[in-house]
């Protein structure tokens, strides 16, 4: 019975222990060694075993890292990979302007792109330069929304400047409409007044015709 219930208990012993060695990762004591391994910024494995001190990744194929990966290390290798210095180096930056001079981690940490930053040591760069190459997708996204609102009120503009013309249009023809019944009207009239014209007058010249 013993022996059932620890067979039970060992997926959930298992699920909280640490990460165990990435994979393409080997890793030594305290130490993970993830270099020359054509890893990219989308392969690059999310978590480390626990202890883990000093991380390998030169020579590989990284633009840029997620915050907080490098968190309580105290030994890293970055050189050889081709770092995209957008605002995603911000982070990366950050950690190198932080490590020891002493232990020259920034050197050979160097920017792939943009064609303007290409060859700059990461952590010599200002963030004015830094922020200058951002191109978030949302600000992509914004200028889209402002030229589709753009749009929009132009559309709204036409349809109104339409509306206005149709319904001076319609009041234009609605007056010559009436013109025309008033002026048909008056000229019934007329018409009516000349035909009774004659024989109120014949009656007006000959009054003893009806006796």
């Amino acid at each position: 019975m013993k022996g059932f219930l620890l067979l039970c208990l060992l997926p959930l012993l298992g699920g909280q222990r640490s990460p165990s060695c990435p994979h393409l990762c080997s890793c030594h004591g305290s130490e993970v060694d993830c270099s020359s391994r054509s890893l990219s910024s989308s392969s690059l494995p999310s978590g480390f075993p626990a202890g883990t001190t000093s991380l390998r990744l030169h020579d590989n194929r990284l633009t840029g890292l997620p915050n907080g990966l490098l968190d309580g290390l105290t030994s890293v290798s970055l050189h050889g990979n081709p770092w995209a210095c957008d605002c995603g180096v911000l982070y990366l930056r950050a950690w190198l302007l932080r490590q020891p001079p002493a232990l020259k981690t920034h050197l050979g940490v160097n920017c792939s792109s943009p064609p303007g930053l290409r060859g700059r040591v990461v952590a010599y760069l200002t963030e004015e330069e830094v922020l200058e190459s951002c191109h978030y997708w949302y600000c992509d996204l914004a200028l889209a929304s402002q030229v589709c609102l753009v749009v929009f009120v132009m559309l709204q503009a036409a349809l109104l400047v339409a509306l206005v013309v149709f319904l001076r249009r319609f009041e234009r023809l609605s007056r010559e409409a009436r013109r025309t019944r008033e002026e048909s009207y008056t000229a019934g009239e007329s018409q009516k007044e000349n035909e009774y014209a004659p024989w109120t007058a014949a009656n007006e010249t000959e009054p003893g015709a009806w006796e």
